[in-house]
């Protein structure tokens, strides 16, 4: 009888901005982040590339060296979409964290992404 897999290490989270709607699918692995399979830094429009980089620069690299995620995106305009990646990926991080990591870490990161912004974790309720 063949070993029994253990189920992968994943969850999937959503974010939104007005009429875009992300979702992040986290998983264990070597800290690739990509859009519709595009890079982080290939996303237009390129005003906006430090407002989606901001959870990674507040947390750190370190915290997402062991999680790749995929986000897909659509609906909305460029600026909603990019609010929304940034929505969704703060939101995969800390849920991914919570179930797989630790609550006091979970905590943390959490703390530091609501003092920074609170549109990182809960949507703006406008349409």
């Amino acid at each position: 009888m063949p070993p029994k897999k253990e189920p992968p290490q994943a969850v999937q989270v959503f974010g939104r901005k007005k009429t875009a709607t992300a979702v992040a699918h986290c998983k264990r692995g070597h800290g690739l982040i990509k859009v519709n399979g595009r890079p982080l830094h290939y996303i237009t429009p390129k005003t906006l590339q430090f407002k989606l980089m901001e959870p990674i620069l507040l947390l750190g690299k370190a915290r997402f060296s062991g999680v790749d995620m995929r986000v897909r995106v659509k609906g909305g305009g460029h600026t909603s979409q990019v609010y929304a990646i940034r929505q969704a990926i703060s939101k995969a991080l800390v849920a991914y964290y919570q179930k797989y990591v630790d609550e006091a870490s979970k905590k943390e990161i959490k703390t530091i992404l609501v003092n920074y912004d609170r549109s990182l974790l809960v949507a703006d309720p406008r349409r």
